[in-house]
């Protein structure tokens, strides 16, 4: 049974030149050297030269390949939901972080990022907020040290 290549390809590949010409650019800012004498920048550069001819390989298969039945590159409508609470979630960490701590920063990152799953309720996202919050306290401020507080009561 041949593997059927999905919409997945195209995202897979664009994300992946895209990634590629980014990583490439910024291998400019090193001095690449010559062959003989390898710099500290070619390596980033060949490393982005490669992942966008995979990339693009990966991207020009998907393009390519035939759509299913009912199947299309594009979502047919777009989840503003989703897009606003994934957004929001890192806004809401650096608000929440700047003003009440770290331990406020994840829950609501988390809380208001999971709220964009179609599928979440505010107890299942309230659930993993916590979890995730105590894991990452436990983190950056016990293990890691981040100098960060932890709490920080008012404006």
């Amino acid at each position: 049974m041949p593997i059927m290549l999905r919409k997945k390809d195209f995202y897979a590949g664009l994300l992946m030149v895209l990634l590629g010409v980014g990583i490439g650019l910024n291998s400019a800012t090193y001095s690449l050297g010559t062959f003989a004498h390898i710099g500290p920048g070619m390596f980033p550069f060949m490393l982005g030269v490669m992942m966008v001819i995979v990339g693009g390989l990966i991207f020009v298969t998907g393009l390519a390949t035939p759509l299913e039945e009912g199947e299309r590159i594009l979502p047919a409508a777009m989840e503003w939901r989703g897009w606003a609470c994934i957004l929001a979630g890192p806004l809401m960490f650096i608000l929440f972080g700047v003003y009440f701590g770290m331990a406020a920063a994840i829950f609501m990152c988390v809380f208001v990022s999971a709220l964009g799953d179609r599928t979440a309720t505010v107890r299942g996202s309230a659930v993993l907020a916590v979890v995730v919050t105590v894991a990452g306290c436990l983190l950056f401020s016990y293990v890691l040290k981040v100098p960060f507080p932890l709490y920080r009561w008012g404006f």
